[in-house]
């Protein structure tokens, strides 16, 4: 049988609960069969981990600021209270029980945060030295920016190689990384750009939206795609 793979949402204001295409269609295309979790669940969090093999956090707004102990800097984005009441104690639920976990842009940032990290509100504000353009005007599917892959990890492991071309949608970016969480890929301008656990099987965030880069057949999407989709299947063994 196929994993189950839950997959959040954002809801809009005008209360439509939306995902992007792309993540359903990464799922299928590897393996998977993707469900889309909405917010307001959050009491049956112990329900969903037993249901799913795999939960991917996906792209979105910001990340309230509250929940890494600061006050909303002034270039601060838009907040999705809901979401952050939903996913954060998601997370942790994933994590604590192993199941794979896969952050995309706003989902790597909500590991972080779920593991007592923090986020830079705006890097252009915030971080020394941002030189490179990390909201790019190409299209969705186009890997605009290089990220240096941390030699020994798991992304290493994935990309086989030093050097990767990732595409790059976002404003905030992760700031300090908490153990058992560690930096697995950087951009050349000092950007965190992927993390990961060193003590579960799968636990990978990154800050690049591979789910699109798929559309284009991007071997290194597909490959994290496969391995997270790979252990998914694992985890219900």
């Amino acid at each position: 049988m196929k994993p189950l793979i839950g997959i959040t949402a954002s809801l809009s204001n005008s209360h439509h609960h939306k995902v992007k295409d792309t993540y359903v269609q990464a799922v299928i295309r590897t393996g998977g069969i993707p469900v889309l979790l909405p917010t307001g669940t959050e009491e049956d969090i112990e329900s969903l981990i037993e249901k799913f093999d795999g939960f991917i956090f996906t792209g979105g707004g910001d990340v309230d600021p509250i929940l890494f102990g600061e006050e909303p800097h002034v270039d601060l984005g838009d907040i999705e209270p809901e979401r952050d009441l939903f996913e954060i104690p998601l997370a942790k639920a994933v994590i604590n029980s192993n199941k794979p976990f896969l952050g995309i842009c706003r989902g790597m940032q909500v590991l972080n945060v779920a593991l007592k990290g923090s986020v830079y509100q705006d890097i252009y504000a915030q971080q020394d030295n941002t030189t490179i353009q990390h909201s790019q005007k190409a299209p969705t599917y186009y890997a605009s920016h290089f990220v240096q892959v941390t030699e020994g990890s798991l992304m290493r492991a994935i990309a086989e190689k030093e050097t990767i071309k990732v595409n790059s949608f976002h404003h905030q970016a992760v700031k300090d990384v908490i153990e058992p969480l560690q930096v697995s890929g950087v951009a050349n301008d000092g950007t965190i750009e992927a993390i990961e656990s060193t003590t579960h099987p799968f636990v990978v965030g990154v800050q690049w939206h591979p789910e699109a880069l798929i559309e284009k057949d991007d071997q290194l999407s597909l490959q994290l795609f496969e391995t997270f989709i790979q252990k998914s299947k694992e985890s219900r063994e």
